[in-house]
C-alpha cells in the first residue's frame, strides 16, 4: 500500500494488517534489527544487502550478529511466517516496495572525506524502481544537506518529482551496538524530519508503529545535523577528558576520582578517559562537518588529534612501565588484551587495538593479541600472533572493557608472567589490588609509582 501523505490512522491500520511493504538497505548491525523489528510490527520486510552470505544467512533464519540479544528468535520467528526476507537485488527489491530505508554506511576516503558512493549506488538502484505514492526515509549518519542535495536529484532520475510523487525524510538511527532492539523500540525519542510536511506526517506514522518513545518532528537537514551534534559532544568531552587524565598522571592525581567528584555539580558532565575512540561513530562523524565547511572548526579538529593520539600515549605508558622494571620495548613479549573498540561488541573498525599493535610491532616488541570475540583465524587477519596464554609475558594491555577481563584472577596470572607489568587503558582492573600484588602498574589518568 503507498502511504505518502494518507492520514496516520490509515497508515497504522494498513501496517498492523500486513498491506505495506518495506524494503530495508543495509542489513549490517542496525540494518537487520530495524527490518525484523518492522516485520515483527506488521510490515511486510525485504532486506538488501551486497553481501550475498549476509542474504543468505538471513533467509535460512539465521541471525549473524550474536551480541544482540533477541535478534535470534525475531529473525527466525518472521523469516519462517514470510514476514522476512533477503535479497541481492536492490532494484527489483524497490519495485516490490512501498517504503524504502536506506541504512548503509557513510565511512570516510583516505583523506578523511565522507564517502557517499554506497549512499549514492542505493539511491540510484531505489530510483529505478520508485513508483508514485512510495516512501524514501535515510536512517545513515550524514553530512548536512545530503539528503536534499544529493538523494533527492538522484531519486528524480525515476522521472517522478519529490514532494509531488513520492516522499523523502530523514530519521537518523539512535542505536548503540549490543542494544539495538530496545533502542529502536523504546530507549530514545525518534527524530523525523522531512523535506516536506507531507513527509514529516507519513514518517511520524510510520514509525509509531515501532516505537514506545515519542516522536520528534523536524525538518530534514535539522535531524542531520542533531544526529551529528550527539557524536561530537562524545568526541570534544571525551578529549577534554583525555587531555586531564594525562594532565593528573603527571601530577600523581586519581583522574578518575577527581572526576566523580567534580560531576557532582549538575553543570559538568565529563566523559571517562581511555584508550582511544574507535567504532564507526565517533571518529568519523566529526568529518562530516569539517570537510563540508569553510567555517572555523578548530576545536572540533583538535579533538580528533587529541582521541587520535591516546594509542601513542598507550605505547608511551607501556614503555615507561617496562622501564620500571627493568625492560625495554624491544624483545618484549607484550599481550593485547581486546581487539574490539568497546566491550562486549565484536567490532575492531577504528580500534585503538590496531595503532597500539603497529607501533609496538615497529618499536621491536613480540606482540600477542587476545579477544574473547574474535577467532584466531580473525586475529591473525591483523597481522599479529593469537595466543590465549599469559605465560612467559612481560606486559599485559588491557584495550578494551570485555567482562571476560573483569574476571581474571590476577593472583593466578602474576606466577605465569616472565615480568609483573600491566597498562590498563579502560578502568578493568583495581590499581591498588595490582601493586599489592607485585605488579608494575600504568593506567590512563592514574598516578605512577
Amino acid at each position: 500500500m503507498k502511504i505518502y501523505g494518507i492520514e496516520k490512522k490509515k497508515i497504522i491500520r494498513a501496517f498492523r494488517n500486513g498491506e505495506i511493504n518495506v524494503a530495508v538497505y543495509g542489513l549490517g548491525k542496525i540494518g537487520l534489527p530495524l527490518a525484523a523489528i518492522f516485520a515483527e510490527k506488521g510490515a511486510n520486510v525485504i532486506g538488501v544487502d551486497v553481501n550475498r552470505k549476509v542474504v543468505e544467512s538471513v533467509n535460512r533464519g539465521k541471525n549473524y550478529i550474536k551480541e544482540e540479544p533477541g535478534l535470534d528468535e525475531i529473525v527466525k520467528k518472521n523469516v519462517k511466517s514470510g514476514k522476512l526476507s533477503a535479497t541481492v537485488d536492490a532494484v527489483k527489491a524497490s519495485q516490490n516496495s512501498d517504503v524504502m530505508i536506506v541504512i548503509v554506511p557513510v565511512l570516510l576516503s583516505e583523506n578523511n572525506f565522507p564517502n557517499l558512493n554506497p549512499l549514492k549506488s542505493v539511491s540510484t538502484n531505489i530510483a529505478k524502481g520508485l513508483e508514485k505514492g512510495d516512501f524514501v526515509i535515510l536512517e545513515s549518519t550524514i553530512p548536512p544537506g545530503t539528503t536534499k542535495k544529493v538523494v533527492k536529484p538522484l531519486l528524480e532520475k525515476s522521472r517522478l518529482k519529490a514532494s509531488t510523487d513520492f516522499g523523502l525524510a530523514y530519521c537518523p538511527e539512535r542505536v548503540s551496538s549490543g542494544h539495538a532492539i530496545r533502542d529502536i523500540t523504546h530507549s530514545y525519542p525518534k527524530i523525523v524530519g522531512g523535506i516536506d510536511e507531507k513527509s514529516s506526517k507519513t514518517t511520524e506514522a510510520l514509525y509509531s508503529r515501532i516505537t514506545s518513545n515519542r516522536i520528534i518532528v523536524t525538518d530534514s537537514i535539522t535531524a542531520e545535523i542533531a544526529k551529528l551534534f550527539q557524536g561530537l559532544y562524545r568526541d570534544v568531552n571525551i578529549a577534554l577528558a583525555n587531555e586531564l587524565a594525562m594532565y593528573c598522571e603527571q601530577k600523581g592525581i586519581d583522574f578518575f576520582e577527581a572526576k566523580k567528584i567534580g560531576n557532582t555539580d549538575p553543570f559538568c558532565n565529563i566523559h571517562d578517559a581511555g584508550a582511544g575512540v574507535g567504532g564507526h561513530c565517533i571518529p568519523v562523524y566529526p568529518y562530516f562537518v569539517t570537510k563540508t565547511t569553510k567555517t572555523d572548526t578548530s576545536l572540533i579538529e583538535l579533538a580528533r588529534k587529541v582521541n587520535d593520539s591516546m594509542p601513542s600515549h598507550m605505547v608511551d605508558l607501556i614503555k615507561n612501565g617496562l622501564n620500571s622494571a627493568g625492560k625495554t620495548i624491544k624483545d618484549s613479549n607484550i599481550l593485547i588484551l581486546g581487539l574490539a573498540y568497546r566491550g562486549g561488541v565484536k567490532e575492531a573498525r577504528n580500534s585503538p587495538a590496531i595503532p597500539i599493535i603497529k607501533i609496538l610491532q615497529n618499536s621491536g616488541a613480540n606482540v600477542y593479541l587476545y579477544d574473547p570475540l574474535f577467532s584466531r583465524e580473525e586475529i591473525k587477519e591483523y597481522d599479529v600472533k593469537y595466543t590465549n596464554d599469559i605465560k612467559n609475558m612481560d606486559c599485559a594491555v588491557i584495550v578494551a572493557d570485555h567482562k571476560e577481563f573483569y574476571d581474571l584472577d590476577w593472583e593466578k596470572i602474576e606466577g605465569k608472567m616472565r615480568t609483573k607489568v600491566v597498562v590498563d587503558g579502560r578502568q578493568v582492573v583495581d590499581p591498588k589490588k595490582m601493586k599489592e600484588l607485585g605488579f608494575v602498574y600504568r593506567g590512563i589518568g592514574r598516578a605512577h609509582d
